[in-house]
């Protein structure tokens, strides 16, 4: 890409998260209350794209190869148990990945 090309894509990215950061301020004023439909899409979508993070992560685990699906299962344990415990996302978040990295390097090696 040439010098111009770069600066055009970068202020096309730019505009596009101003935008996306915005609009639902432009639309959805406080003087109005906010449709019941987006308040219900606020409840479910949380779920329904950590569900489809879950199952995207495990869609190529073998049960029958070696490691069986042991530290992936361990890592959504310890994630899942953290967060019923704690209430805390993030620390949920880096205690299963660091969790996962950690098998996969030190214990499950291939």
């Amino acid at each position: 890409m040439t010098l111009p090309q770069i600066l055009i894509t970068l202020a096309m990215c730019a505009l596009a998260t101003a935008i996306t950061r915005f609009l639902p301020f432009l639309i959805f004023s406080s003087k109005r209350p906010t449709p019941q439909f987006v308040l219900y899409l606020g409840k479910v979508l949380p779920g329904a794209i950590f569900s489809m993070l879950v199952v995207y992560c495990l869609k190529n685990v073998t049960p029958l190869q070696y490691s069986y699906g042991l530290p992936e299962l361990i890592a959504i344990l310890l994630t899942a148990g953290l967060h019923l415990w704690k209430r805390q996302i993030l620390l949920s978040i880096a205690a299963g990945t660091v969790c996962y990295m950690l098998l996969i390097q030190m214990v499950f090696v291939a």
